[in-house]
């Protein structure tokens, strides 16, 4: 099970495509409404969600995915159920992805000490702890972030990458025809 949080004020394409890409690879994707059973994104789109944070049973996940925006970020942040979440896979090593703003919320708990990540630009002195590089996308041990909605494809295929496989990532790649 794949947990992809949504908070209004969520970033849509960096919470939809992970989703899309995800379920193409016929994995049990499940966007999870943190303030009720639908979101609003930062660019007032509604979301229904497949479930509320009181519905999902953490002990099922194999990953968790935190879009960025704003103020989605800070309502992630503010929601108890995120925060034991994100605790219970990185002590399970389970996947957690995060991007754009989002792996600020990581930096604030601890998750990125001693690993390389990366964040929207203006937000790398939140990533406490981590070594910031630039790139796209940065996969270090169980956390995958990425920079923001430019790169929504991209950190979608390094979620794809990790879930599956990098076969299973190219079959995607080739069926949406993206082209690097």
């Amino acid at each position: 099970m794949i947990y992809v949080f949504l908070a209004n004020g969520f970033e849509e394409v960096e919470a939809l495509t992970p989703v899309d890409f995800l379920r193409r690879c016929e994995l049990d994707v499940r966007t999870v409404g943190v303030s009720g059973s639908a979101a609003v994104g930062s660019h007032r789109i509604p979301v229904l969600c497949d479930m509320t944070v009181e519905e999902m049973d953490i002990t099922k996940a194999d990953a968790v995915i935190l879009p960025g925006g704003m103020p989605g970020t800070l309502n992630l942040e503010a929601c108890p159920q995120v925060k034991d979440a994100l605790r219970w896979c990185a002590d399970n090593q389970k996947w957690i992805g995060a991007i754009c703003a989002a792996p600020s919320v990581l930096g604030h708990m601890g998750l990125l000490e001693g690993k390389k990540a990366t964040c929207f630009p203006g937000f790398e002195n939140e990533l406490t702890g981590a070594e910031f590089t630039a790139e796209p996308v940065v996969r270090d041990g169980n956390i995958i972030t990425s920079r923001g909605a430019g790169t929504a494809s991209q950190f979608a295929f390094a979620l794809i990458e990790a879930l599956c496989s990098p076969e299973q990532a190219a079959k995607i790649k080739a069926g949406i025809q993206w082209k690097e």
